[in-house]
């Protein structure tokens, strides 16, 4: 017997047929935000790799670290499978499948119910191939699915890259706010040290008259203050510590830091902003936005074909018999070829409600575009204002914390010679760690400044595949 041609040309016809697609021609919505930031020019500036970035090497262990154990990052990555995964399901109904089976059946009959009125067993055995039910995708919706499921992993992956962009970020400022902790611990000890020493020596100017109680009280309180500030920057800067370990994952990764802290800059120090539509390039969170506003587009797509007629193909190709042994002998080939054609004629308004659906998430994903690029606009500009006043002010501090420091200086010398009482002395110390305090907590404000505005000009995000 001849073989039917129509099951040879199934799987070309259907490849050729499937063709146009319904979804909406996808632009990309105008951007919301000013062309410029304010009091900045739209000056073009490649942003470093966080490697770059970041200049300590401590630092760039303890990111590295935070990458390879963090489990919030790793949860994400997990995502990425997972995503990919539901991909890979989508894709693979854009294309017929074949099977390959066999089957045996044996199954006895008793006379009244077999054609030659003679009881007795029958047998029928089978090989070969088949095409399980294919659709031919002629309005898309096949192809529209796949493109979603795609779009989808897409932005799970851009989600995840700026999982790693926020973590890298979040592991630097950690370490900054600890490094500053310690910096004000060195301080608050040294002037714990000088004031029990001061102590020491207005207890002797006491003995021997030179000195009153209200000096000798005054400069106990002074002690007793340096004490209770130095217990709550240890406090500070164990909470640091407790912060740092959670993010890198491990303890272990802790242990090589510095004892005491270092004068090396930490960080690249200048960094300036290109123009705000290069936001669109840089940051993961507007990519990963854009690529659900795509998948959405696509969904549009195959609901508008739910209107269209559905045409699926299944078929197979092999031999039967009734004897195993006589499978492959001539005359035994078997064909089966199951075209179907499936109309939507009433469905209760469905077709039309997934329209409208698909519609509605489309503007909603726009909306939920434009608004990532507001937030990514305005981040920029509070880190820009932020770094650029930090910058100032902590230049106008360290002006500050000389002069008190030279204040404090002619304070005691003036004091030791009794042209003045310890009441200006007094003060003249207490402003001297004040402002060395504070000199410290605007500098480590201005380099999370820094950070915050490397984070959200998404620079620094590992391009390649996670």
């Amino acid at each position: 017997m001849k073989s039917n041609p129509l099951i040879y040309a199934a799987l070309p016809l259907a490849l050729l047929l499937a063709g146009c697609s319904l979804a909406p021609r996808y632009e990309r919505p105008p951007a919301p935000i000013a062309a410029t930031w304010e009091g900045q020019a739209a000056t073009p500036k490649e942003l470093p790799q966080w490697q770059a970035f970041v200049l300590d090497p401590d630092l760039r262990v303890l990111v590295d670290s935070a990458l390879a154990n963090n489990r919030s990052l790793r949860q994400a990555l997990l995502d990425i499978e997972a995503a990919r995964a539901q991909y890979r399901i989508q894709r693979a109904d854009r294309l017929p499948g074949l099977n390959a089976s066999g089957s045996g059946n044996r199954q006895h009959l008793p006379a009244d119910l077999s054609s030659s009125q003679t009881a007795g067993v029958s047998s029928t055995y089978q090989v070969g191939l088949s095409l399980p039910e294919y659709e031919i995708d002629l309005f898309g919706r096949v192809r529209n699915l796949s493109d979603a499921a795609l779009e989808q992993y897409l932005a799970t992956e851009d989600a995840t890259r700026a999982s790693q962009l926020a973590l890298i970020s979040e592991v630097i400022q950690a370490y900054l706010t600890w490094d500053g902790a310690q910096r004000q611990l060195a301080l608050t000890r040294d002037t714990l040290r000088s004031r029990e020493q001061s102590l020491e020596l207005i207890g002797q100017r006491r003995t021997i008259g030179t000195a009153t109680a209200l000096d000798y009280q005054e400069a106990q309180g002074l002690v007793e203050q340096s004490r209770a500030d130095l217990e709550n920057t240890d406090r500070q800067l164990r909470l640091a510590r407790n912060a740092l370990t959670l993010l890198v994952g491990t303890p272990d990764a802790l242990r090589a830091l510095p004892a005491q802290p270092r004068d090396e800059l930490l960080l690249v120090q200048d960094m300036l902003p290109g123009a705000p539509s290069e936001l669109l390039a840089r940051r993961p969170d507007v990519l990963a936005s854009e690529h659900r506003l795509k998948a959405r587009h696509a969904d549009i797509g195959a609901a508008r074909a739910a209107f269209f007629p559905r045409i699926t193909l299944s078929g197979s190709l092999g031999t039967s018999s009734s004897e195993m042994s006589g499978l492959f002998d001539g005359g035994s080939r078997s064909w089966s070829f199951l075209p179907s054609v499936s109309i939507p004629i009433f469905a209760g308004g469905r077709n039309r409600a997934s329209l409208d659906l698909a519609e509605v998430r489309k503007d909603s994903a726009v909306a939920a575009y434009e608004g990532t690029l507001q937030q990514a606009f305005r981040e920029v500009a509070d880190a820009l204002a932020a770094s650029d006043t930090l910058r100032r002010e902590e230049a106008a501090r360290q002006g500050l914390s000389r002069t008190s420091q030279a204040t404090l200086e002619l304070a005691k010398a003036r004091y030791d010679s009794g042209l003045d009482d310890h009441l200006r002395y007094l003060d003249a110390q207490r402003s001297a760690f004040n402002d060395q305090f504070t000199l410290i907590r605007i500098s480590t404000q201005r380099q999370i400044a820094l950070v915050d505005l490397f984070r959200a000009m998404g620079g620094g995000w590992d391009r390649q595949p996670l």
